[in-house]
């Protein structure tokens, strides 16, 4: 195995591959700010005087004031060989996956290469953000846009699949990039991100769709948005009545936890209700520095979840499930979703069968608390969105009783209620609101009498069967 030994004396540049920072542009952070800036408000977490994450030697002589200013850590990520050559013993196949000429973009804040074992090609740090050769292999049902996100998208950058809720993309960049990244046909690009016409055309629609009561902000990350724009379209998205909850999904309180500042937080509070995900996949990422993030979010009133992607390698494990579930809880965070690998480009080497996901959650539920076990999901290619996937536990049923079994193996019988009246509830259910789902109240239509059917596209017309002309 070939490599590149680290070098200790020569100090990291900002990768070529960046944008240049702008104060106002959408989509990119702000290289400065005014002398109220975040960093000089907030507290510095961690200080020198607070456990914190073990610097690599390149990065040892630099003052604690710029390590947690996080604008410093997004101007000396590393994205070339040579840069990483001095922090990580690179691979034979690293290099080939750097130096491809069509690779996904690649950039690491030093805060996330400071996580990684230089001496370990397995280090699951690693192989999340630094690229393997194998990489642009094609694999079977492999798709560009496995979610088929641009089909569902009435406006640039909103997606409206589900009925009463939407994903807003606000960025397509990012403060590190994964290897397996669902939209790695957009993500990345400094040439293609949106901009304030995009937001206008997102917010107008969102202001004549009345159904809509949840919007996702996604991107890249909406946390490497300028501040002031962040704020704008938050409060853009508050003034809009009926929409009840932002969300917020981001990685930057992993790769970046210096940008969680205090009036970070503050700012959020003032859009309540509002709820973030943050992406953790393996326990080792959940550092000092990130679960002083996390309490700060929380500590803000900010219900936190995470979604968490099985890869191969990685975290395909019962026994690192478990415990990343029982760290996240302690960090009051709850574990949401746990993903099926996307057949994505460039994630052919991170996916497990299924089968493998079934396992762990067998592994999980009765074996850890409840809130302890996340929701397996397979995102339908072709745009049929999340589909929970879970281990049989209703093993059979007859009129009056089911049969169900535990964790264990133990099967038992419940007897369910021959005198069970469904009508009964008829009076208060008329007075529930309602929401019209026009043409996506799929099984739950055939179970309200709506329909009696649900037909593949043309299937009346393939079954006419005609006879031929005499």
């Amino acid at each position: 195995m070939s490599h590149h030994s680290p070098a200790t004396t020569q100090t990291a540049t900002q990768s070529s591959d960046c944008p240049p920072p702008a104060d106002e542009e959408p989509g990119s952070i702000p290289a400065e700010e005014p002398p109220h800036s975040l960093t000089q408000i907030a507290n510095p977490v961690p200080s020198i005087h607070q456990p914190h994450t073990t610097r690599p030697a390149l990065w040892a002589a630099v003052p604690d004031e710029q390590w947690q200013d996080w604008r410093w850590q997004l101007g000396h990520r590393l994205s070339s060989v040579d840069e990483l050559a001095q922090v990580i013993h690179l691979t034979t196949e690293e290099i080939a996956g750097l130096t491809a000429d069509d690779k996904f973009r690649v950039d690491i804040t030093p805060y996330f290469a400071s996580l990684i074992d230089p001496d370990d090609p397995h280090c699951p740090i690693r192989r999340q953000v630094i690229p393997l050769g194998r990489e642009l292999e094609a694999f079977e049902g492999m798709q560009a846009d496995s979610l088929a996100e641009d089909a569902h998208s009435p406006v640039p950058g909103l997606v409206h699949r589900y009925p009463d809720r939407v994903l807003m993309l606000i960025t397509t960049q990012c403060a590190s990039y994964c290897r397996y990244c669902t939209r790695s046909r957009i993500v990345g690009n400094p040439h293609q991100t949106f901009n304030r016409s995009h937001f206008e055309q997102q917010l107008a629609y969102l202001r004549g769709a009345t159904q809509v009561r949840d919007v996702l902000l996604s991107g890249g990350d909406p946390l490497t948005v300028a501040p002031k724009t962040l704020e704008t379209i938050l409060s853009s998205l508050r003034a809009i009545e009926h929409i009840e909850i932002i969300r917020i999904g981001t990685r930057v309180p992993v790769f970046l936890p210096q940008r969680v500042t205090d009036e970070f937080c503050a700012m959020l509070r003032r859009y309540h209700p509002l709820w973030l995900n943050v992406h953790i996949n393996h326990p080792k990422e959940i550092t000092p520095e990130l679960s002083a993030a996390l309490a700060k979010l929380a500590d803000s009133g900010v219900p936190l979840g995470n979604q968490s992607v099985l890869l191969a390698g990685i975290n395909d494990s019962i026994h690192i499930q478990r415990e990343l579930a029982h760290k996240l809880v302690r960090n009051r965070v709850r574990p949401y979703y746990l993903y099926q690998c996307d057949l994505v480009k460039g994630a052919g080497h991170f996916r497990t069968t299924v089968a493998k996901g079934i396992e762990i959650i067998e592994g999980l539920r009765g074996h850890t608390s409840g809130y302890a076990v996340p929701t397996y999901v397979v995102d339908a290619p072709g745009g049929g969105g999340k589909i929970p996937v879970m281990p049989q536990y209703l093993i059979s049923q007859a009129p009056g009783r089911v049969v169900l079994r535990n964790y264990e193996g133990y099967i038992t019988t419940y007897d369910e209620p021959l005198d069970y009246d469904a009508g009964m509830i008829e009076h208060l259910d008329r007075q529930a609101p309602r929401r019209a789902e026009p043409g996506q109240s799929g099984v739950h239509g055939l179970l309200a009498g709506e329909r009696v059917a649900i037909k593949p596209e043309g299937f009346d017309s393939v079954h006419q069967r005609k006879g031929a002309a005499p």
